[in-house]
């Protein structure tokens, strides 16, 4: 799958299809009221239909924005998170840095961990859906990752060299794994452990320059 690369080098995702660039207070409210019933049924469970009762809308102002129950619900879900998505703020080091991201990610994962697994089991039978995805969480979060490293290269604590293809989503995808499969959280001493004992010893590997 390809998707659209930006002058700066960042892939679309999180959205920038499903959301634009603003949306008007009554598509915020069908969002709010889709995430709500989606938390309370499933991906699976979860008609068009409920959403326009318990809003007060009709089917007419979904679908002329979202035009499939996978298009709402990811748009509903990047809407939430897209806030979560920003950089972390420079706290002037990379470990820093990567424990104020690694709590960004754990918060999601804890609070929307059902409903990500439920997406996610839906998204092997659905390949829009799956597409969304991918759109949605994973190249966002991998240009979250890579621009808090990025951000320690241009500071001179590591080489440029050092950041893989393959590291950036080591983070991530163990607190989604322990979250969504052990259905464990994820507490701030695994947190500065995994950073500690992993990441920045696989990151500071190589000489800075």
């Amino acid at each position: 799958m390809t998707v659209p690369a930006h002058a700066d080098g960042r892939r679309g995702g999180a959205g920038r299809g499903l959301l634009g660039v603003s949306l008007t207070s009554r598509e915020k409210e069908l969002l709010a009221v889709t995430l709500q019933v989606l938390s309370e049924t499933g991906y699976d469970k979860l008609t068009v239909d409920q959403v326009v009762a318990r809003a007060h809308a009709s089917k007419t102002t979904v679908y002329r924005r979202w035009p499939s129950k996978a298009e709402l619900v990811c748009a509903a879900f990047a809407h939430r998170t897209r806030g979560e998505f920003g950089m972390p703020p420079d706290t002037g080091a990379l470990r820093g840095d990567l424990l104020a991201l690694a709590e960004i990610i754990a918060r999601v994962a804890g609070e929307y961990g059902r409903v990500i697994a439920g997406i996610l089991a839906a998204g092997e039978r659905s390949p829009r859906l799956r597409e969304l995805l991918a759109k949605d969480l994973y190249y966002e979060r991998r240009d979250q990752v890579q621009g808090v490293l990025r951000r320690a290269a241009t500071r001179g604590e590591i080489a440029h060299q050092a950041i893989s293809g393959d590291l950036w989503d080591v983070l991530p995808a163990y607190i989604l794994f322990r979250t969504l499969l052990d259905e464990r959280p994820v507490p701030a001493t695994t947190l500065r452990a995994l950073i500690d004992d992993v990441l920045l010893p696989s990151l500071t590997r190589l000489p800075p320059p």
